[in-house]
């Protein structure tokens, strides 16, 4: 878990400097004689943008700046949606399991908030594809990646999961889901550790909330299962 929590923390940090391309902002340490002579009006930011290893940061002159371009994105990106709508898709299938075999009323409530924020994550990824003219991969088959993708359930691992009712598909479910969760947190801790790759700034900020999201339904399940244990 302290992996993951380090995976949190580099992707709020990649998904800032993604949106800003590689520029940030520092206040104007000018002398008190400037800071009185100059006009109120004129409190625009000064651009820095840091150096290479070893070397101090520099600041952006105007002309720079409206060279800067956006990050583009890499072949590393593409397949991480590729795999990612792989991931989620599999990860609905589960959720489908939950109402006709659970006999709770949490589990069902948490299976619904997984799949609503699946869902809008999948159309998201879609179009992120279909917009960079990327092949989007086609449904079925997900079990197939089970061996190479993190997280994933085998044909096996899912036919023990539907077979299961009551408490026994409680903590089936749970577990599963748990680990489901830390492959896909495993897959963006490996795009942002892929040089060049989790830095245009739509992947970015994509990253960012799966880390936020499934990191918090990891600790929402942890609880669950503590208390099936009980």
């Amino acid at each position: 878990m302290e992996k993951l929590r380090s995976s949190a923390r580099r992707l709020a940090a990649c998904t800032l400097v993604a949106l800003f391309g590689l520029a940030g902002c520092s206040s104007d340490n000018g002398s008190e004689n400037a800071a009185t002579t100059a006009p109120e009006t004129d409190s625009a930011p000064r651009i820095v943008q840091p150096g290479a290893p070893g070397e101090g940061v520099r600041e952006l002159t105007p002309e720079e700046l409206e060279d800067l371009e956006p990050l583009p994105h890499t072949a590393a990106d593409v397949q991480f949606m590729q795999y990612m709508i792989l991931h989620h898709r599999q990860a609905l299938r589960m959720t489908e399991l939950v109402p006709d075999r659970s006999r709770r009323e949490d589990i069902p409530l948490l299976a619904r908030r997984i799949e609503i924020s699946q869902d809008d994550e999948l159309d998201r990824m879609v179009a992120w594809l279909e917009e960079r003219e990327a092949e989007v991969p086609p449904p079925g088959g997900e079990e197939a990646h089970a061996g190479h993708l993190p997280g994933m359930l085998t044909a096996a691992d899912l036919e023990r999961l539907e077979a299961a009712r009551g408490r026994r598909f409680d903590r089936r479910f749970l577990e599963a889901m748990i680990r489901h969760h830390e492959g896909a947190l495993l897959m963006v801790d490996q795009l942002q550790e892929t040089p060049g790759a989790g830095q245009e700034p739509e992947i970015a900020v994509f990253a960012g909330h799966v880390v936020a999201d499934q990191t918090i339904e990891i600790r929402r399940m942890t609880d669950l299962l503590r208390q099936l244990a009980r």
